[in-house]
């Protein structure tokens, strides 16, 4: 059982990414690239429907509205196009990750907090004790 789950979470990463290369490819209709884009949107955003800090639910929506979503998704996307995304995301995703790309990502958001954090301490009212 415990294999059966690996092989449908690695079928999940997979299938999330040719999602992306197929919000990308023009012969999709559009309304399949708006709801590709909304659940990699949802999957991505730090904001749920039910927060994650709730017991068991938390997580739920998580393991229900995202693979549902994508399972949407994948209906609405022509299937010669969905398996040369697939074939394209099943070979991506066997080279190599960046750590250079992740630190950038780090340092772009220290960066962005920095910023705000600067912008509020210089146009916060001080007041004159």
């Amino acid at each position: 059982m415990l294999s059966s789950i690996k092989i449908w979470a690695r079928n999940l990463k997979r299938d999330s990414y040719a999602l992306y290369l197929a919000s990308r490819d023009p012969r999709v209709p559009w309304y399949a690239k708006a709801l590709a884009v909304a659940i990699a949107a949802y999957a991505l955003s730090p904001i749920d429907l039910i927060p994650d800090f709730i017991p068991v639910l938390g997580y739920l929506d998580d393991l229900i509205l995202v693979p549902a979503g994508i399972w949407l998704a994948i209906r609405l996307i022509p299937d010669d196009v969905m398996t040369e995304c697939r074939a394209s995301a099943s070979a991506a995703l066997q080279r190599p990750t960046s750590r250079a790309g992740m630190i950038a990502i780090i340092l772009l958001w220290i960066a962005c907090a920095l910023a705000l954090a600067w912008v509020g301490f210089t146009r916060w009212p001080r007041s004159a004790a």
